[in-house]
């Protein structure tokens, strides 16, 4: 089902049952030879932005433990890449959170999201920060709704305004920071 027409049938109060569902999705480390898959994902994922196949491939090898892929069979149906700030270790980062459009509908970022915070990997995070642009609506709710379910608070500033993309045309990325919460205390709410 098309985006468009998802919108439309939720707005109608019709349930919208993806592929994905009940297929058994699979939710992992990401490993180099996935790179490819996810570059195409992205770039089904708009207004996501697309980085380069090899940018893919280092986030796979160098960050595997606070990335995400999720699986459905062969396909490739979820990515999230984040990573431990060098100066701020209690901090994490998600850069890009990214579900196939047939797959939407299904929580399916929230549940990746939880995954990675249940990692040994994230035992010493007690902030997430984001930045999410003004139009990505869908992404700014499912951020909130996490916050909610860590009992966060989220604070909001501006990172990167349009000025700073130079000739392109991108939005300004405000910074979504959430915590202090404890990875522990979120091990049993989740």
């Amino acid at each position: 089902m098309k985006p468009h027409a998802l919108r439309a049938a939720r707005a109608a109060g019709i349930k919208h049952h993806s592929p994905y569902e009940t297929a058994g999705i699979v939710i992992t480390n990401p490993v180099p030879a996935d790179a490819a898959q996810i570059h195409e994902l992205i770039s089904r994922c708009r207004p996501l932005d697309v980085n380069s196949t090899y940018a893919y491939l280092l986030l796979c090898h160098h960050h595997a433990d606070t990335c995400v892929v999720a699986r459905s069979g062969n396909h490739l149906v979820g990515f999230i890449s984040g990573y431990v700030l060098p100066r701020d270790p209690d901090t994490l980062f998600v850069w890009q959170v990214a579900v196939h459009p047939e797959a939407r509908g299904a929580r399916l970022g929230a549940r990746m999201l939880e995954h990675l915070m249940k990692r040994e990997s994230a035992k010493t995070v007690h902030f997430m920060e984001t930045t999410v642009s003004p139009s990505n609506a869908a992404s700014r709710r499912m951020f909130q709704r996490f916050a909610c379910l860590l009992r966060a608070a989220v604070e909001q500033e501006m990172l990167f305004d349009r000025d700073a993309f130079g000739q392109q045309d991108h939005e300004e990325e405000v910074l979504l920071k959430i915590g202090p919460f404890d990875t522990g205390t979120l091990r049993e709410v989740m």
